[in-house]
């Protein structure tokens, strides 16, 4: 009888998979009027912006959508998306790639939810393209071809200089049936995951390999041949726009300010590293005002005593 089990379950999986082959690539821009950069990938895989208003809800309805993938950091309006009968998963990730655990949870969504999927981001640009590939590929709805995958990003504007995306769709891959049937996961409409400190560990750690190259000149380190600064740059400021939109509501406008600063300088030194490199002086002084305001920010709120 137990074999009899197997056998029927290594044939409903095989009927499973034959209904999940990969088609051609297929990539539409797709008409909205409250959902940024949108496209279609695939039959059941669109990618964009974040739906910001109940009309970005009813037009994800119109476009037969049933289950919303916020790559955000910032909490998704579930509310709103069950008013309408849509299902929110949360699977935030950051701008400097897709680990492996992240792209099998990914994949293993564009798989199982009902479909069709929108996956987005703040806007729709950077983060939910990478994402989409990444699943699409990775579900084995899309086959790995290296040119399209980079194409699609080109297409819906991702910089350049999110490397870390970059090589996430570069490297997409098909995961094996078997080990994404056999990922546990508990997909959540909201991940409690404390924005701030969260954040904070990831600006402490992309500052530390900024410092790096400002130990070598402001120049890619010997000891660190893959740490580029204008991208680190370009890193620290979206961590700093990424917390000031997640805490906007949580903190005092003095906080607030800091991270709008931090991000501006931030903003302010990738430019200069990109566009005029020679001219060190500015380039410290953008620097040294990120700094300040680092200090000022864990003297007033992370290194006060509890009481």
């Amino acid at each position: 009888m137990e074999g009899v089990s197997r056998c029927l379950s290594f044939l409903l999986m095989l009927v499973y998979v034959s209904s999940l082959q990969a088609e051609p690539w297929d990539v539409r821009r797709v008409t909205t009027v409250a959902l940024p950069n949108a496209y279609r990938l695939h039959a059941d895989v669109l990618s964009g912006g974040l739906p910001e208003d109940e009309l970005g809800f009813i037009e994800l309805k119109k476009l037969g959508v049933k289950t919303i993938i916020s790559v955000d950091g910032a909490n998704p309006n579930v509310e709103m998306a069950r008013r309408h009968g849509l299902r929110y998963v949360h699977l935030p990730h950051g701008y400097d790639g897709i680990e492996t655990d992240h792209a099998l949870r990914l994949a293993k969504a564009i798989r199982e939810l009902p479909k069709p999927i929108y996956i987005h981001c703040h806007h729709g640009k950077h983060r939910s393209p990478a994402a989409a590939i990444v699943a699409s590929v990775g579900a084995g709805l899309l086959p790995s071809e290296q040119n399209l995958q980079l194409g699609f990003l080109q297409t819906a504007g991702t910089s350049e200089h999110y490397i870390g995306l970059y090589s996430a769709a570069k490297l997409a891959r098909p995961f094996p049936v078997r080990q994404l049937t056999l990922l546990q996961v508990e997909f959540k409409e909201l991940v409690e995951v404390p924005p701030l400190a969260k954040a904070m560990v990831e600006i402490d750690e992309t500052n530390r390999r900024l410092s790096l190259t400002r130990e070598a000149g402001w120049r890619t380190s010997p000891e660190s041949p893959d740490v580029e600064p204008a991208h680190e740059a370009l890193i620290l400021k979206e961590h700093f726009r990424e917390l000031l939109r997640a805490e906007k509501e949580k903190q005092s406008p003095e906080f607030l300010k800091i991270l709008e600063n931090s991000a501006d300088a931030s903003a302010e030194l990738e430019s200069q590293l990109r566009e005029s490199p020679s001219d060190l002086l500015s380039i410290q002084a953008s620097w040294l005002s990120i700094q300040r305001d680092c200090r000022a920010c864990h003297r007033d709120y992370r290194d006060r005593p509890l009481r």
